[in-house]
């Protein structure tokens, strides 16, 4: 046995001894090799072996502690060397095929491939008389990242503003949480699926280079660089199968690689060495669905060309081969994609992926460096770089903006818009045209129609006949670059879809019509999946006198009306939004609307269109940097805003960027649960630096735990600071922050609520904090500690910031495990005279039923304490009754006390009702969660019942109650003149007596105004409910 057997050890299970034996049949090289191949898979793997021995073993020979921890995978591996290698050099062709020449065959197929696929095809920018230039892919290939997917599946939005939404998050992913696929990756194992796809769907929004990947596959391939398994692969463009119709599948391979005519039936005899491509699902004409029957299944057999490409994938026609594919993420929303065992979407660039293309474009570093830094500034720019074809535009505009000399005459032709962005983009090219003026304002006409068309019905690929339907000059030098022609028979598409979406804008301002205008807008307007928005972006941008003067000399006369026609129709849209009830959806035509007015750069419509808004509130809705960018606008224009709810929107550090510039008019901000590290702190110190009015800042849920916490401290340290509520709750906080929140207690003498709950302030620095809260300047009158984690052992420290504090109103401790000998030092403090606090907040910390002395001395001793909250302890016992006589003490003022989940059983109520049956204070008494069913409930409904009893709020939620509850119940209600509002959720009240219970209820003299009995096992035919309804119509009913 090898020397790898030894590292076993007695207690290893089955599974570890068969992973050692399988270890074994591998050499060093070829571990190295698995390793490499599934390097990125394997950090996936769950780590259940007892690798300690391995690791040893495996050290002395030099393998890295990364590749050994990763391992595990080979467990059902044990061909992995055969397949790597069987990729990298392919099949050797067995005799008899050889003797068919089958590899001339091959090597002429791929030669034929490779002069197809070996150079990437580029427009050249406007300026150029060559129409086009050719690369090698070596020179020009960006990698693009594609990740698995099924987003496709929810598409309520704008393709391609979605997918730049999706980078933001991917862009926050951890690695680990991101499974990147590489293209080498499209066909082998995966470990979260548990197979070996032969199926696989590429998604990817136009321009994103799905077309691209698809010619660097089969360029790969035939170099010998990627999947050499498939001796055969097959190139389709559904564009150029749309000339097909019933053809069989041997028809459609001749059809365009005539070379395999007296071999194709043997290559087709061997389906797992074959591998078809599709591209373009989107662009087929022929109907093409998974789930559809009958299926084809012999290769001569003729049928519709959907058919075959789906007999393809449902196996029935060359059961084994490979199929990859691609298509809009739109077209897979609407189709059946189940039978695709891997579906990945292309997202384009990632940031070092744009500086990179940005690199390749312009030969010149300097000027490469300039143009990326100049889009990096303006985020509308920057955002839909992570499409190839979008940074193409951007960089052909750049590159002639950036030749010129003059630079005022430069900086009138750079872009800070999308809209003028593209304005220059088509500017540019119209000026490097002879074409009259006029001739170029009418083709801008007609192909501008034909784009809306397109637009509004899902079309980016159009023919002769829809050339003709809008009077397109097809012989036009122009219409070239515009639009790109293919195939036979010809069709056309624009450069890019956002090409077509602003041409499909534009056309209103060169051939204005009111009518065709206003039903432009309702029509974009009304469509749900977003296809209109980017549409009216522009139409709103080109509203914009300078943004249009960039193409004068082509625009209509009227171009100024439909200018006017778009701001009205905006300002019309802003207060249709501003009636619709308050819900997520209007936040995010909210956030739309924003983009709207950010294209217009029309400040005076800006301020008119929000002035009745002195608060916004986007809490829920992912906020990207450029959708922060477009706020930041929005705010730096309208001064009147003084509140801002980003709670919950995904904000990290770049979108607060943008906004921190721009928030120094609010007087409260919310921005928790955004991702926040903590140098987010250096710019919320800028924040309340610059922002004297600033009274609440909310930013729990973060992660601002760190060294730069310092800088938010020390300028709410500020004597300058005014801010009055500041919210630090689930931020990570260690005990060390104390030091420097004790610093903001000392130094800032408008600080009145402090909210540090959900931290881990336990530890010595807690003293810190709480002399700081014994200070005299000390001004803070609502203290959260929740949830810290705080032992008994805290008391002694919070005893001594309370005893020397006079402004302390409200203390919540909360969630912390504060039962223990020291408990009594908090409660001497608590219970002292000069003690001022009116709320105490002490549920959850485990108190026992002997804390109740301690809780009785502080209600007879501390007059100013209102409300008691105790809930989720364990008070049920012999000494509830202490606070019970504590509670019907005529010196008690207690107003409120919480007694929920505290196991209280029915027994209990004997105690209860003694404590309230002369309290006059008590307004409400939760009980919620206890066992308080049995005949002793009676007691508590009759000192309910005690003329004294002044209770307005009773709550007896999930307390097993049964129907026969009913009859005690009325007891108590009958007599009850001061009882508003009564809680008997989640019992068991159905049953005859409830009628008992509605009977009391439906008495004149009961005053009760809410009830609340839903989960009871009851329903709207209950016919003492509805007798109740009948004889109590004001009365709100729960159930």
């Amino acid at each position: 046995m090898c020397s790898r057997m030894s590292i076993i050890s007695p207690s290893d299970d089955d599974g570890t001894r068969l992973f050692y034996q399988q270890l074994c049949q591998y050499e060093d090289h070829a571990l190295r090799m698995i390793h490499e191949y599934f390097q990125d898979d394997l950090l996936h793997i769950v780590e259940n072996l007892n690798t300690n021995s391995l690791l040893d073993q495996l050290n002395s020979r030099n393998i890295p502690d990364i590749e050994v921890r990763e391992l595990t995978l080979l467990v059902k591996c044990n061909k992995l060397v055969e397949q790597i290698l069987l990729d990298e050099h392919g099949h050797q062709l067995p005799p008899e095929l050889k003797d068919a020449c089958l590899s001339d065959v091959q090597n002429c197929h791929k030669k034929h491939l490779y002069e197809k696929t070996e150079n990437l095809l580029e427009n050249k920018p406007p300026g150029c008389n060559q129409g086009e230039e050719r690369f090698p892919f070596s020179t020009r290939y960006v990698n693009l990242i594609i990740v698995s997917t099924d987003h496709f599946r929810e598409r309520s939005e704008n393709e391609l503003i979605r997918t730049g939404v999706k980078h933001e998050e991917y862009l926050m992913k951890k690695q680990n949480e991101l499974q990147r696929i590489y293209p080498n990756k499209m066909f082998r194992w995966c470990h979260r699926s548990r197979l070996v796809p032969h199926m696989v769907m590429v998604s990817g929004v136009p321009g994103v280079g799905k077309t691209t990947l698809m010619q660097k596959f089969v360029c790969d391939w035939v170099k010998g660089d990627l999947y050499q398994r498939f001796s055969f692969v097959f190139f389709f463009k559904f564009r150029e199968l749309n000339r097909l119709d019933k053809v069989s599948l041997e028809t459609m391979i001749l059809h365009q690689y005539s070379h395999l005519q007296e071999q194709l039936g043997i290559i087709l005899q061997d389906p797992e060495k074959l591998l078809f491509i599709f591209d373009g699902l989107d662009e087929t004409i022929h109907k093409v669905d998974f789930s559809s029957r009958p299926l084809c299944f012999n290769p001569k057999q003729p049928e519709h060309c959907g058919q075959i490409v789906v007999s393809l994938v449902r196996k029935s026609l060359l059961n084994g081969c490979s199929v990859l594919m691609t298509s809009r993420p739109t077209k897979l929303a609407s189709i059946n994609c189940e039978v695709f065992q891997q579906i990945v979407e292309i997202t384009g660039f990632f940031p070092e992926e744009r500086r990179m293309y940005f690199e390749i474009f312009f030969p010149n570093q300097e000027l490469s460096e300039k143009a990326f830094n100049y889009v990096k500034q303006h985020d509308t720019l920057y955002t839909f770089c992570y499409l190839p074809s979008y940074c193409w535009i951007i960089c052909t505009v750049l590159s002639k903006s950036f030749q010129l000399t003059s630079s005022d005459q430069q900086v009138s032709l750079l872009p800070k818009t999308v809209t003028q962005l593209f304005a220059i983009f088509v500017a540019n090219i119209l000026s490097n045209h002879s074409l009259h003026k006029s001739d170029a304002q009418k083709l801008l006409q007609s192909i501008g129609w034909m784009a809306e068309h397109g637009v509004m019905n899902h079309m980016i690929i159009f023919d002769e006949r829809d050339l003709d339907s809008f009077d397109v000059d097809n012989k036009s030098k122009l219409l070239s670059s515009f639009l790109m022609e293919s195939g036979g028979p010809v069709t056309y598409s624009f450069l890019h879809l956002t090409v077509q979406e602003f041409f499909s804008a534009l056309v209103h301002y060169t051939d204005y019509s009111p009518e065709k205008l206003q039903k432009s807008l309702k029509e974009a307007k009304s469509y749900s999946d977003g296809r209109g928005e980017i549409f009216l972006r522009f139409l709103c941008g080109l509203s914009d006198g300078s943004t249009r003067s960039i193409l004068a000399g082509y625009l209509e006369k009227q171009a100024a009306q439909a200018s006017r026609d778009v701001i009205t129709w905006l300002k019309n849209f802003i207060l249709e939004e501003q009636s619709l009830v308050e819900s997520e959806d209007k936040k995010r035509r909210l956030l739309r609307t924003f983009f709207y007015l950010y294209e217009t750069r029309n400040k005076a419509l800006v301020q008119e269109s929000l002035k009745s808004h002195t608060s916004l509130d986007l809490s829920g809705v992912h906020m990207s940097a450029l959708d922060c960018a477009v706020l930041a606008f929005i705010l730096e224009t309208c001064t009147n805003i003084e509140e801002l709810n980003l709670h919950g929107c995904s904000l990290q550090t770049e979108g607060l960027g943008r906004l921190a510039p721009v928030l120094h008019n609010l007087q409260n901000l919310r921005l928790g649960n955004n991702h926040l590290p903590d140098t987010s702190c250096i710019q919320l110190a800028s924040v309340i630096r610059n922002n004297r009015s600033l009274k609440k800042l909310f930013l729990p849920g973060n992660s601002l735990s760190g060294p730069h916490l310092r800088d938010l401290m020390e300028d709410l340290s500020s004597p300058d600071c005014g801010i009055e509520e500041l919210h630090l709750g689930a931020n990570e906080l260690l005990d060390t922050s104390c030091i420097q929140l004790a610093s903001v207690i000392r130094n800032n003498r408008s600080l009145k609520i402090l909210d540090l709950s959900r931290n881990s302030l336990s530890g010595p620095h807690l003293r810190d904090l709480m002399e700081a809260l014994s200070s005299p300047d000390c001004g803070i009158e609502e203290l959260h500690l929740g949830g810290n984690d705080l032992p008994d052992t805290s008391c002694i420290q919070l005893a001594y910031g309370i005893r020397n504090n006079l402004s302390l109103k409200k203390l919540v401790l909360s969630g912390n495990r504060l039962s223990g000998p020291n408990l009594s030092d908090l409660m001497e403090a608590l219970s002292s005279p000069d003690c001022g606090i009116e709320e105490l907040q002490l549920g959850d910390n485990d108190l026992p039923d002997t804390s109740c002395i301690q809780l009785a001395s502080v209600i007879r001793n501390n007059r100013s304490l209102k409300i008691l909250d105790l809930y989720s302890n364990r008070l049920s016992g012999p000494h509830l009754r202490d606070l019970m006589e504590a509670l019907s003490s005529p010196d008690c003022g207690i107003e409120e006390l919480y007694l929920g989940g505290n196991d209280l059983p029915d027994t209990s109520c004997i105690q209860l009702a003694s404590g309230i049956r002369n309290n006059r204070s008590l307004k409400r008494l939760d009980l919620y969660n206890n066992r308080l069913s049995g005949p002793h409930l009676s007691d508590l409904m009759e000192a309910l019942s005690s003329p004294d009893c002044g209770m307005e709020e009773l709550h007896l939620g999930g307390n097993e109650l049964l129907d026969t509850s009913c009859i005690q119940l009325a007891s108590g209600i009958r007599n009850n003149r001061s009882l508003k509002i009564l809680d008997l959720t989640g019992n068991s009240l159905s049953g005859p007596h409830l009628s008992d219970l509605m009977e009391a209820l439906s008495s004149p003299d009961c005053g009760i105004e809410e009830l609340h009995m839903s989960c009871n096992g009851l329903s709207k035919e209950e016919e003492a409910l509805r007798n109740l309804e009948r004889h109590k119509p004001n009365l709100k009913m729960i159930y």
